[in-house]
């Protein structure tokens, strides 16, 4: 008799997954900053984001331990508040935005690592260079307004750029780099739930 039971739940838990409602959200973009810092002559840091990016989470109701991300931003928008750095980031030595229009991350599984916080594995891809990373997330909660779900998040990591071609490399006379290898990653997210189904 146990085990019917056992079983009965068992299926009745697997039907309520897969009649789960699928939520989309998009990213809203006067309230999303996509940042990189990366170090400069050793002792400074420059900091830069892109400006025109866009991308879909889908998750399981408001469960996001279940989203799954798509997302791209255009290396043609990266912006450091200096024109001659930004179109030598836009060459060949850094993003070739020209041949190489997008960077793209797909999300492939978000792990509970705390309260609020997750674990975001998923592909970075930078000019022809698909590697996977590994982003801290922290859940900042969800609200209604203006009729809208909103969710808000921070996402950090690190990635080293000569993994993705980002060749450019220049010593000052003391041997440190012009440009340091790691580059943070430190994104402002604020997701509106577009339909669910």
């Amino acid at each position: 008799m146990n085990k019917i039971k056992i079983l009965v739940m068992l299926l009745v838990s697997a039907l309520s997954a897969s009649f789960a409602q699928t939520a989309t959200w998009k990213f809203d973009p006067a309230h999303t900053q996509i940042k990189f810092t990366v170090k400069h002559l050793v002792i400074s840091e420059v900091t830069g984001n892109f400006k025109k990016f866009d991308g879909t989470v889908t998750t399981n109701g408001n469960d996001f331990s279940t989203a799954k991300i798509d997302f791209i931003a255009e290396t043609n928008s990266i912006f450091t508040d200096n024109e001659k750095r930004d179109n030598h980031l836009k060459s060949d030595d850094f993003f070739n935005a020209e041949k190489f229009p997008q960077l793209k991350f797909v999300g492939k599984s978000m792990k509970k690592a705390g309260k609020n916080k997750f674990k975001l594995t998923g592909d970075l891809t930078i000019r022809d260079v698909t590697k996977s990373i590994i982003l801290d997330v922290v859940y900042n909660g969800s609200t209604t307004a203006w009729g809208s779900t909103h969710a808000g998040f921070k996402l950090t990591g690190k990635v080293n750029r000569f993994d993705y071609n980002l060749k450019w490399n220049s010593l000052i006379e003391t041997g440190g780099a012009v440009v340091g290898k790691d580059v943070t990653i430190t994104c402002d997210v604020e997701l509106i739930k577009e339909n669910q189904k």
